[in-house]
């Protein structure tokens, strides 16, 4: 959970560029020329171009500028951030949307007992997610397929975490998305993914917390395949807040 610094991402008009960049073939390499990307963006060549000196900017491309255009590829970053996207339109036109994630269970630096202790997250944890978690988390690298689905987290409703300060130094914003974890046909529903604003750990490791030590939950030891199953929830203190406001409305 701890901070690192991180680019800003890039803005709506830049993300319509690069999916106009990944329709045309982009996901591998294709060749753009930056007035026909104006044309397909209603916008001009100068603009076309600075879009995409944006999205290379923020790593969501890779350029390679010859005599008659450019040769353009979509990295990784750039894929996740298409994938949130779809996921934002999947909520919108599907029910009971649920993100199925593999990988297999592996040690962490430690960190984790670290963070979840602290008074400024441990209070939120409680209040929020309706339990106060085990001091730890149960680290688990991602296979490749679901580093690249990562990225359909960012439409999927999550519990905020807020970000807070004590005397020494300010302590990073996370989200915590609800999980059901399964390993060899057990099942442990009460479980977060949480994922801080900046962090140092790459999109190929995610980091759970539950009431429970999770490897003794479930009998888990490093190398052990596990599916964490992604769905929609929301903040245990927030069916009040809500009536509240229902109320206010009437």
């Amino acid at each position: 959970m701890a901070e690192a610094t991180s680019t800003a991402d890039p803005d709506p008009a830049a993300i319509a560029a690069l999916k106009h960049v990944g329709l045309v073939g982009g996901l591998t390499e294709t060749k753009v020329s930056c007035a026909a990307l104006g044309d397909r963006l209603d916008a001009s060549t100068q603009t076309a171009s600075r879009r995409l000196q944006t999205l290379e900017s923020a790593g969501y491309i890779e350029r390679d500028v010859v005599g008659d255009g450019q040769w353009v590829r979509v990295t990784d970053a750039g894929e996740a951030a298409l994938r949130a996207e779809y996921a934002d339109y999947r909520r919108l036109f599907e029910t009971d949307v649920e993100l199925v994630l593999r990988g297999a269970v592996t040690g962490g630096m430690g960190e984790g007992r670290h963070y979840i202790t602290l008074p400024g997250y441990a209070e939120q944890f409680r209040t929020r997610l309706g339990y106060e978690p085990f001091p730890g988390t149960l680290n688990v690298d991602l296979s490749e397929e679901s580093v690249r689905r990562r990225g359909e987290m960012a439409g999927i409703d999550a519990v905020p975490i807020d970000a807070w300060e004590d005397e020494d130094r300010t302590y990073g914003a996370a989200s915590c998305y609800g999980v059901t974890l399964v390993a060899d046909g057990e099942r442990y529903e009460e479980v977060h993914a949480i994922v801080p604003d900046r962090t140092h750990h790459d999109d190929d490791q995610l980091e759970l917390i539950a009431p429970e030590r999770l490897r003794d939950a479930l009998d888990l030891a490093d190398g052990d395949a596990v599916e964490v199953r992604v769905a929609a929830t929301s903040r245990a203190d927030a069916p009040e807040n809500e009536a509240e406001m229902e109320t206010e409305v009437a």
